[in-house]
């Protein structure tokens, strides 16, 4: 049998309907002789009579009944299907707003772009979020959705993709002793001040990104909290401390005055897409789709 042709299917579910040619060619804004030529060519490609026509009535023939009872909800289910494709595609239009902790890279610039490409009318605005407030923005509804540096145990947030896994770098000043390393080992924090964000981040987050200890249970030195991500740099190019970061973060904020080592021993950064649960649309899911095709 040859390729199968929807306008025949559709043309063939109208008139078991109406059972009257002029009316099928009415609903479906078509000549009767145009229904007659549909009708013909689908009994062609199935091989057999569907449709008994006199000069008084059209009724369908048993295998035409047959034909009708088991396309109609194959039928309803591809109309449903195409339906649904085309709401999820009007749905994810519109503007998304995301925020972005710490630097937006290459990586996640081109998982935009490709959500963009597959949802044309679409309008995405990158918001950078404080350092010290990953999870603010996300609750407050200021952003839909944001990528942030992991752990994320908040209430009422979800995790979407997990990307860019790496081990953590150690950001301070090219006067700091440490500076000549490539790397060092998380027992040598002991040396360095850490920097940490200020309130309003939660202390399990702070804590995950400037410990207390070292794996060995000794103390880290504490250094200076600050709101923003630049407000550490400063710091650091100013030997007051050093801030552990992701490879991306260390990469983009290098100065002449500030090196960035690679640290030993730690739980490799981690950043996650967050939203929250109860506003989750159309247009989150898709990005979130887009960023995890497209940032490893």
């Amino acid at each position: 049998m040859g390729g199968l042709e929807i306008r025949e299917l559709e043309c063939f579910l109208v008139l078991a309907d109406e059972l009257h040619f002029g009316r099928t060619g009415e609903r479906l804004y078509v000549s009767q002789s145009r229904v007659s030529q549909l009708i013909g060519a689908l009994e062609r490609r199935v091989g057999a009579q569907l449709v008994s026509r006199t000069s008084r009535s059209v009724r369908l023939t048993p295998l035409g009944e047959r034909f009708r009872d088991a396309l109609r909800p194959a039928y309803d289910t591809l109309r449903a299907v195409v339906e649904d494709t085309r709401q999820a595609a009007r749905d994810a239009a519109g503007r998304l707003r995301i925020g972005f902790q710490g630097t937006a890279d290459d990586r996640l610039l081109a998982a935009v772009a490709a959500y963009q490409d597959r949802h044309p009318g679409s309008d995405v605005e990158i918001t950078e979020i404080p350092l010290s407030d990953p999870f603010g923005p996300v609750h407050r509804g200021e952003v839909d959705a944001a990528v942030v540096l992991l752990p994320v145990e908040e209430d009422g947030l979800v995790l979407g993709p997990v990307f860019s896994r790496q081990p953590q770098r150690l950001a301070i000043s090219v006067r700091h002793p440490l500076a000549p390393r490539t790397e060092v080992s998380a027992e040598e924090l002991v040396d360095v001040r850490l920097i940490s964000a200020a309130e309003p981040a939660g202390e399990y987050w702070r804590r995950a990104h400037a410990p207390a200890v070292t794996p060995g249970g000794r103390p880290i030195p504490v250094g200076p909290a600050v709101t923003t991500l630049q407000e550490g740099v400063w710091l650091i190019a100013a030997n007051r401390g050093g801030m552990l970061l992701c490879r991306p973060t260390a990469e983009y904020h290098r100065r002449r005055d500030v090196v960035d080592v690679e640290v030993t021993g730690l739980p490799e950064t981690a950043l996650g897409l967050v939203w929250r649960r109860d506003h989750e649309n159309a247009r989150i899911r898709a990005f979130s789709a887009a960023v995890e095709a497209t940032v490893p």
